[in-house]
Order: structure tokens, then sequence, then C-alpha cells
């Protein structure tokens, strides 16, 4: 089952990184205030995916993201529309 790993921008520009197995579906449920760490930062705007031929490997390359805790990475990721780094 392919993956997606995605970046949102939520109201006061910050980032929210996550997977999923179906990116229209989760966005939606974002969107629908579902998810309580955005709930309160609606709205968000989808600034950035990437597809990823399993669900596990995407899984793998958002706790990379995560781990860097690092904005200017977040930001040259959604500038260039690649991640130049592996899972």
């Amino acid at each position: 089952m392919k993956g997606y790993l995605y970046i949102l921008k939520t109201k006061g520009a910050h980032y929210y990184i996550g997977s999923t197995n179906s990116i229209e579906r989760r966005i939606s449920e974002h969107q629908a205030g579902k998810t309580k760490s955005l709930k309160n930062l609606l709205p968000i705007e989808l600034m950035f995916y990437q597809e990823y031929p399993e669900i596990q490997t995407a899984r793998k390359a958002e706790i990379k993201l995560k781990k860097y805790k690092n904005k200017k990475i977040v930001d040259r990721i959604v500038k260039e529309q690649k991640i130049t780094m592996g899972p």
C-alpha cells in the first residue's frame, strides 16, 4: 500500500508533518477538526507531499524529519518541493 509524507501550514505559520495512506482522506479529517493537535490551528494549507511505495517508508521519513526539529529544513522542502534526504 502506498504511503504519503505531507507538510501542512497552520494558522500562525506553524508546520505540521504527518504521514498517511490516503492524502485526500487525511487532509479532510484535518480540515474537519478531527485532529486534536490541529483543531485550534485551523485553517490549514497543504504545502508539500511526497508519495512512497509503502506506508512504512513514509512513516520512517516522517519520524526522521520530525527528529530534525528544524524549521529551515522544512522551509527548504516546501520551497524546493522535494526531500533531498532519504527515509
